[in-house]
């Protein structure tokens, strides 16, 4: 054997599926995994001028790759108006108040990050805002991005009164009046389009840029980018901030756009969008960032009422309302639009998050596969918070992959107070049902949504295994028998999203001849009490065979 430029040893190795491998060492150069060896065959690794990485215990493991992420935004975020950590109400005017005091002669205030469940009824008005910003507009997206906050002086500039009608997509909350109360759900929050300042590029790109390194801080080397093309935090031209990076060297993560498909077009977009493919695979560098993914939103989300249902939402006293959520997208539109782009060789990332709309998806491909046979479309749906029973047992035969949001899956205040009250009777027990698409045979995929919520690989799969929140004394959401195990949930983070932006074949595995993107975890999770499993985090994450984040530095 020759001398490696790096070897890991001394700890135990997950491959990207089932349990750990013990005594092994793994070796690394030119960036590519060269050796996985017993123990003993160590040594006749290390030459002169190898770098032995000492894992003491620690568990190395294939990157972490996020499936359903906005960085960009989350970034730009980041740089603006940042509420995402606020502990409630009080502390959310608090930030806004700072940062308005911090920029003097400001013009417009974006950024975002609020939570529901801080307000009553999910829905902060814009009395709140004008007390500490009475002048200037401001437009906060909440925590899941599917409702804004504004002042009166952002509700004026857009001409919104009280005679401005609801979008067919979208719900303005009012007062007695009827006149605009501060918060815009969903296709509301386009009534702010031709006012809202857009995000240069530059800030953007810097937006990027500091989301990139902070993920891979998280032991994050790849992702699937959930909105390519639609204004994400008043990012519009993502494609070409993403285009920047790759030609200044910059993007060093694997990343896989999902072009955003608007729901008020039709077919013509997918013209559109196979030449944007092109224009990005004529760049030279897909295995850096490729375009052959198309986003979907097939419904809104639980909390606002806007998620596909299909049961009628109940309202505030228990009674059946005639609201069932939003089809965002004409079911038998979508199975056209879906067939056409699975015979074009897209891939389809469905948001699906009502059981409506997981079913109005699963239609959708079923009738592609009728239309176009199996391909290797890999189609995904993502966050799946409510599946019918009759519906897990599809996404295997239609090579569905099943896009988790594990984080979500415990009981929380928007869930508890904004959500479950409104859904039919027994509608708990089929929260984010992962252990029955394990169990029908689902393959799994993982993501974030960051900035909806933290992009914190480890915390989300603490809470799939053990559906409660660390510390938390609430039972399981959805019955002991949803949770993943550690294994699997690994699995989803690593080999599965992996799969599902086709790079299974040299990423998301530690195997020889695969790309050397890395990471060591300390303590090793799998020798943790699943309780515990939120105490591990990231000592170090390689990217190509190259450190690319050490919590030592």
């Amino acid at each position: 054997m020759s001398a490696v430029e790096i070897l890991f040893q001394g700890g135990a190795v997950f491959t990207g599926s089932g349990e750990p491998v013990v005594g092994r060492a793994v070796g690394v150069s030119g960036g590519r995994i060269v050796a996985v060896v017993p123990d003993a065959e160590a040594a006749a690794l290390i030459g002169a001028h190898t770098q032995v990485i000492e894992l003491d215990g620690a568990l190395l493991a294939p990157g972490f790759q996020d499936a359903h992420i906005h960085p960009a935004g989350g970034g730009v975020e980041m740089l603006t108006c940042d509420l995402s950590g606020s502990e409630d109400a009080e502390d959310s005017i608090a930030r806004v108040k700072a940062y308005f005091e911090a920029n003097p002669g400001i013009e417009w205030i974006g950024g975002g990050g609020w939570s529901m469940d801080h307000f009553p009824g999910g829905a902060p008005v814009r009395a709140l805002l004008d007390a500490i910003v009475p002048d200037v507009p401001v437009l906060l997206n909440s925590r899941d991005h599917h409702s804004a906050w504004a002042n009166s002086a952002a509700i004026a500039l857009a001409g919104i009164t009280a005679e401005t009608p609801d979008p067919a997509d979208g719900k303005i909350e009012r007062e007695a009046d009827g006149t605009p109360a501060g918060t815009f759900h969903e296709g509301a929050e386009a009534l702010f389009a031709d006012v809202r300042p857009i995000i240069s590029a530059d800030v953007a790109y810097a937006g990027l840029l500091a989301a990139q390194d902070a993920l891979i801080a998280l032991g994050i080397t790849g992702w699937q980018d959930a909105m390519i093309g639609g204004a994400v935090s008043g990012v519009e031209d993502l494609q070409g901030v993403y285009e920047r990076a790759v030609r200044e060297g910059t993007l060093r993560a694997h990343v896989v756009g999902a072009q955003w498909w608007e729901r008020s077009g039709g077919i013509e977009q997918v013209e559109q969008m196979r030449q944007r493919r092109e224009a990005v695979k004529a760049l030279g560098h897909e295995d850096r960032f490729s375009l052959g993914t198309v986003k979907i939103m097939v419904d809104g989300v639980a909390e606002n009422q806007t998620a596909a249902m299909l049961t009628p939402y109940r309202d505030s006293h228990g009674h059946i309302t005639g609201n069932s959520g939003l089809s965002f997208v004409d079911p038998e539109l979508l199975r056209e639009i879906v067939a056409q782009l699975d015979a074009d060789d897209f891939q389809v990332h469905f948001h699906a998050l009502g059981d409506r709309a997981v079913k109005e998806a699963l239609d959708a491909l079923d009738a592609a596969r009728a239309a176009n046979g199996e391909t290797d479309g890999r189609h995904h749906l993502a966050h799946l918070q409510v599946v019918d029973e009759s519906d897990t047992g599809r996404f295997a035969p239609l090579g569905a992959v099943a896009n988790i949001q594990a984080l979500w899956a415990t009981h929380e205040d928007q869930l508890d107070e904004l959500t479950l009250p409104f859904l039919r009777e027994g509608a708990v027990d089929r929260q984010y049902p992962f252990g029955d698409l394990v169990r029908d045979g689902a393959r799994l995929a993982a993501g974030s949504d960051w900035p909806v919520s933290s992009a914190n690989p480890i915390e989300a799969i603490h809470v799939a295994v053990n559906r409660v929140f660390p510390g938390g004394d609430t039972p399981p959401l959805g019955g002991a028998h949803q949770r993943l195990s550690l294994a699997d949930a690994m699995a989803a983070y690593t080999s599965g999203t992996a799969y599902v932006n086709h790079r299974d074949s040299d990423t998301g595995s530690v195997r020889e001849g695969y790309i050397a993107n890395l990471v060591v975890i300390e303590p090793n999770p799998f020798s943790l009490p699943q309780e515990e499993i939120y105490s591990a985090s990231v000592v170090s994450t390689w990217i190509d065979g190259t450190l690319a984040f050490s919590r030592n530095d």
